[in-house]
């Protein structure tokens, strides 16, 4: 396939809907007058998303046909181009709807596909989806369609990906700077697709209620503007193409769709054909209520990063005598020959006289086992779920579900090795009431440690503790998270980021709070983790999506 100009735009919104008409007609112009084939535009370009009411946001909607869509449509036709947009939809079923529409190059409507997850006030005036929406199948590739507060959880994205998706098209209404550090790119990376985003500038809510939000939530009213950077991101989680945060845009980039059908690694572990649909049944099955840890309120996690086996457990003792009670080494950090029992005895002597907990990782006969250690010994294991081309030679035993052990201050599970470069590992933890991933890995690729495990914690609310080679990173949750609650610091502008601390010597040391997991609510009426459209993305477990 011949390379593919995309185009995302930026621009403002308010509550003119001529005004917005003109502008999103004004931005398809000019992304097709630098050669954009296909365009995406914001989220909600049709009006703010602030209605005083559910009744003033039906009235106000757009209904199919209108006079707005049709110019969209007539644009798209003028330039024989695909154009992405996002309205509010007032459906012939009486709900209304924040809907994704993707016009042809003549005029026609593709595909449609209604937010499956609302986010905060969105959820008083709209209705959210109740199915997957389509992979649309054009000359310019596999295509899908997603908006905003889909991308900050995980399963929408990764059900079109799984579904054959190769370009994503993400419209958003955004003023968390995390959405384009993080959110955005790692969607790429961690499906092997491309995605194309467009957020808005300006304010994101009508310049007369702003003080009054702006004081309710707690966020200064300059936050209260769409973020920008629009982007267009390639399937190793490369920005290829990016906008500033502020100020009208148009950003194109040349892709080639077909790129996204490789889903190989450097070692040659296919990551679609690795997953494990049959373990995956929790991810879709309805949310359960959240309990708190039963420990302390903070702990201290070290990443220990031996130069060679031999000072594995050297530094693991280091490590518990400077006060840690959680201790996470690479994977085979005594070497790829040290069995369990070895590695056991000779972690349990490091810890000996604290209370520590110790967690690497062994091969054990035809196993890659994570093994948690204290000062009394083996306490329990965790089989390596995913297969890798790295370990093919012997780790073909894997294990049956992911377990959530229970220590005295919190609920850890271990993710073992390659089972970090799966989203669905760490969603499996979080559904199962983990408050702390240990990840003993060997990262392979730059997106796994600056943007993968990040996004684990991000979109969970877990905090991460993770050694691999040369990396290591403790990711710990911020008490401040929830919009509609005081923040105990200044608003930065990023939401569910994690706060990182990475290794910078043999032992590093930092603060993580279990008790924090237990917050999910990112916002009025959206939790993380029991607001997953779980009904929708079944594909995600079926055996042959």
């Amino acid at each position: 396939m011949a390379p593919v100009r995309v185009a995302a735009v930026q621009f403002a919104v308010g509550q003119d809907v001529a005004a917005n008409l003109a502008a999103c007609l004004r931005m398809i112009d000019r992304a097709a007058a630098g050669g954009a084939r296909l365009v995406v535009l914001p989220e909600f370009c049709d009006h703010l998303s602030w209605y005083p009411s559910r009744a003033t946001a039906r009235e106000r909607a757009r209904r199919p046909g209108d006079a707005f869509l049709s110019a969209v449509a007539e644009r798209a036709r003028r330039h024989a181009v695909h154009v992405k947009l996002n309205v509010t939809l007032a459906r012939d079923d009486g709900r209304t709807t924040g809907t994704n529409l993707l016009y042809g190059p003549d005029g026609t409507l593709l595909a449609a596909s209604d937010k499956l997850v609302l986010m905060g006030a969105e959820g008083d005036h709209l209705d959210p989806g109740a199915a997957a929406g389509p992979v649309v199948a054009t000359p310019l590739g596999r295509l899908g369609m997603y908006a905003c507060m889909e991308g900050v959880l995980g399963e929408v994205c990764r059900d079109l990906a799984v579904r054959g998706a190769q370009v994503l098209l993400n419209g958003l209404n955004s003023f968390a700077t995390d959405e384009a550090s993080l959110h955005v790119p790692v969607r790429a990376a961690e499906n092997r697709v491309w995605v194309v985003a467009a957020n808005k500038v300006g304010p994101l809510l009508p310049a007369e209620h702003l003080p009054a939000i702006s004081e309710r939530l707690g966020v200064p009213p300059g936050w209260l503007h769409g973020a920008g950077e629009s982007q267009v991101v390639a399937p190793d989680g490369t920005v290829l193409a990016r906008a500033p945060r502020t100020g009208e845009a148009v950003v194109v980039a040349d892709i080639d769709p077909a790129a996204a059908d490789d889903k190989t690694r450097p070692d040659g572990t296919d990551v679609f054909a690795a997953r494990r649909p049959e373990l995956y049944g929790p991810i879709v099955s309805p949310p359960r209520p959240r309990t708190a840890p039963p420990g302390a309120k903070e702990i201290t996690a070290a990443v220990a990063r031996p130069a060679a086996p031999v000072e594995a457990g050297a530094l693991a003792r280091e490590a518990a005598l400077r006060g840690a009670d959680l201790v996470v080494l690479p994977e085979l950090a005594f070497g790829p020959d040290a069995s369990a029992t070895r590695t056991a005895r000779v972690l349990a002597d490091a810890l000996r006289g604290t209370s520590a907990h110790a967690v690497t990782s062994v091969r054990d006969g035809d196993s890659h086992l994570g093994c948690l250690v204290s000062a009394h010994g083996l306490v329990d294991t965790q089989r390596q779920l995913h297969r890798s081309a790295r370990h093919a030679a012997w780790a073909t035993r894997l294990g049956d579900g992911l377990e959530v052990f229970g220590l005295p201050w919190g609920r850890l599970a271990i993710v073992v090795g390659d089972d970090a470069l799966y989203p669905e590992t760490a969603r499996l933890a979080a559904v199962a009431d983990a408050d702390v991933l240990a990840v003993p890995f060997t990262p392979r690729e730059p997106w796994e440690t600056r943007l993968g495990l990040l996004e684990r914690a991000a979109e969970n609310r877990l905090n991460v503790v993770a050694a691999g080679g040369d990396a290591g990173l403790v990711l710990a949750l911020s008490g401040d998270f929830t919009l509609w609650t005081a923040w105990e610091g200044p608003f930065t502008g990023r939401i569910s980021h994690p706060l990182v601390t990475r290794a910078d010597g043999p032992v590093t040391l930092a603060p993580v709070h279990p008790a924090r997991a237990v917050n999910r609510l990112v916002s009025k009426n959206t939790d993380l983790v029991a607001g997953r459209p779980w009904r929708a993305v079944a594909s995600l477990a079926a055996a042959t999506p």
